[in-house]
């Protein structure tokens, strides 16, 4: 069996690597969003190392090293790992290793994480970074001293420079930015796909295993979000697939209702769920802020002009 014909796998730790996995061509990230930058580079991996006959590997972290270095400031990630690994198992590359990122791999020199792991764990005959890649004990080492040190271990470095998509140079941060700001176009055309949440429906609200209304409240979500207010957004709940209109806030019409991600289903159906049903929430569109509205009435009334142009703005994507 060729190399390219192999399953995908995770390795969730150095423990867990198979012996004998190399000659591996590598990319080190922490691929939050897997965005068009990201999948450039995975691309290039995976096109090198079926040249080589080698395995394509992505190496990522979790935590993210933020939330363990400095969890009071380290911004809320685009998608949770399980996510992240089913995107980037769509990437080409045959396996992840997810390094558990402790107090350990934090004060481990850069140099002793390239012999020790690259070359002497994975067999690593090839890296693909960004320019902007640092790593190591104070992120003391960047593509530079990568490249020196390849070429005294045997392995070839190739930088790749940031990606630019209708003239926005694509980063995770750059993403959490526009999502932040409720900009999803932009956040839209960056990842490649629209920003979406994934989580299950809000407990203790005695929906059994059927959905029979049109309202449906997401679990606590710890992730990303986007600024308060009313979104189009496209709902899937298990396998299917509904237009709905989202609110990401406080509700502050009702008071003491507190913070709530709620989505009106448009063309609702009732639909067999339970508590632990995945439900997607696919943000598409801003189509304004959260208002505190004079009476339940006046928000109703808003509710409803949301809705029209919710649904108008279904049409006019159908017709493209």
């Amino acid at each position: 069996m060729s190399l390219s014909a192999q399953k995908f796998s995770v390795y969730r730790s150095l423990a867990g690597i198979p012996a004998g996995l190399g000659p591996t061509v590598a990319a080190i990230g922490n691929f939050d969003g897997v965005h068009c930058g990201h999948r450039q580079i995975l691309a290039a991996v995976v096109a090198e190392a079926r040249e080589k006959n080698a395995r394509a590997i992505a190496i990522t972290f979790n935590p993210h090293p933020e939330q363990f270095l400095f969890p009071e400031k380290a911004p809320k990630l685009l998608m949770p790992l399980g996510e992240r690994l089913r995107l980037l198992a769509t990437t080409g590359i045959d396996a992840v290793l997810v390094l558990p990122f402790d107090a350990e791999l934090a004060a481990m020199p850069a140099r002793t994480f390239v012999e020790d792991i690259l070359i002497g764990r994975l067999g690593v005959c090839a890296l693909h970074e960004g320019a902007n890649f640092y790593f190591g004990r104070r992120a003391e080492a960047g593509v530079a001293e990568l490249k020196n040190w390849g070429e005294e271990l045997g392995f070839i470095v190739h930088v790749h420079e940031a990606v630019k998509v209708r003239g926005l140079e694509v980063s995770s941060t750059a993403i959490r930015e526009r999502v932040v700001a409720g900009d999803l176009r932009r956040a839209r055309w960056m990842l490649g796909r629209p920003f979406a949440v994934l989580s299950t429906q809000a407990r203790g609200r005695g929906v059994g295993h059927r959905l029979l209304v049109p309202t449906i409240n997401l679990a606590d979500y710890n992730g990303l979000l986007p600024s308060f207010g009313v979104y189009v957004t496209c709902l899937r709940i298990g396998e299917r697939q509904f237009q709905a209109v989202t609110n990401v806030g406080d509700r502050p019409t009702f008071a003491g209702a507190g913070f709530s991600v709620e989505s009106y289903i448009l063309d609702f159906e009732p639909v067999e769920m339970n508590e632990t049903t995945p439900v997607e929430v696919e943000f598409l569109y801003r189509l304004r802020g959260e208002v505190t509205w004079p009476s339940p009435e006046a928000l109703k009334a808003q509710i409803m002009k949301d809705v029209a142009r919710a649904k108008r703005f279904f049409r006019l994507v159908a017709k493209l």
